[in-house]
């Protein structure tokens, strides 16, 4: 099922419709500031282990949870003032952050060193969608079965995955370019991925 919400207003009738599915513990398509991206509700775990199924993601991979706010994000990841002060620069924004995991992230997310990645897109429809859900939303991009490339066309999208899904949010194309991942998780930023967000702070002696 196509979806079209607009992307820089998003109406709120469609965006509780979307939720909807989410509540029901389905998964969903929806658009993040770096790509499409699959989203379901991480206290249903029948979602999270269907979601990692479609994804074809092993357990034990970090695993990212969409958050409305920082409030929001130290219910589940703990952060320092230093770190704090990180994430209030760079966020809303193209980053993933991995941060050690609070008791509310649910074992099924949980990394063997107890991390979690958190993100605020700068996404009118992921916000939107988080806020309405009332909690985060764990979230994995979309990506082709055979090629494992990241997948900017929700039509196509929904033709590939609409028999594993419930919903596509349609937001026109979106040519993706991954987020960055900064862990900071101990002592010392640690630049994982460079993306689409600036890592040049962190990598200055």
């Amino acid at each position: 099922m196509l979806l079209e919400i607009n992307d820089q207003h998003p109406e709120p009738r469609k965006i509780a419709n979307a939720v909807s599915f989410l509540k029901r513990g389905g998964v969903v398509v929806y658009p993040t500031d770096s790509s499409y991206a699959f989203g379901c509700d991480p206290t249903r775990r029948k979602a999270v282990e269907s979601m990692l199924r479609i994804r074809k993601m092993p357990k034990n991979k970090l695993m990212s949870l969409v958050c409305s706010d920082l409030s929001q994000v130290s219910q589940y990841g703990y952060m320092t003032n230093y770190s704090h002060k990180l994430l209030k620069r760079c966020l809303p924004g193209p980053y993933t952050f991995v941060l050690s995991a609070t008791k509310l992230v649910p074992r099924i997310m949980l990394t063997k060193q107890k991390t979690i990645g958190v993100r605020i897109p700068d996404t009118p429809i992921a916000l939107a969608m988080v806020e309405a859900l009332g909690q985060p939303i764990i979230t994995s991009t979309v990506k082709t079965v055979d090629t494992d490339q990241e997948m900017m066309d929700p039509e196509e999208i929904e033709r590939v995955f609409g028999h594993a899904i419930q919903a596509t949010i349609d937001a026109g194309l979106i040519f993706p370019e991954p987020s960055s991942i900064v862990d900071l998780s101990g002592d010392i930023p640690e630049v994982l991925r460079e993306g689409k967000g600036d890592v040049s702070f962190f990598l200055e002696d």
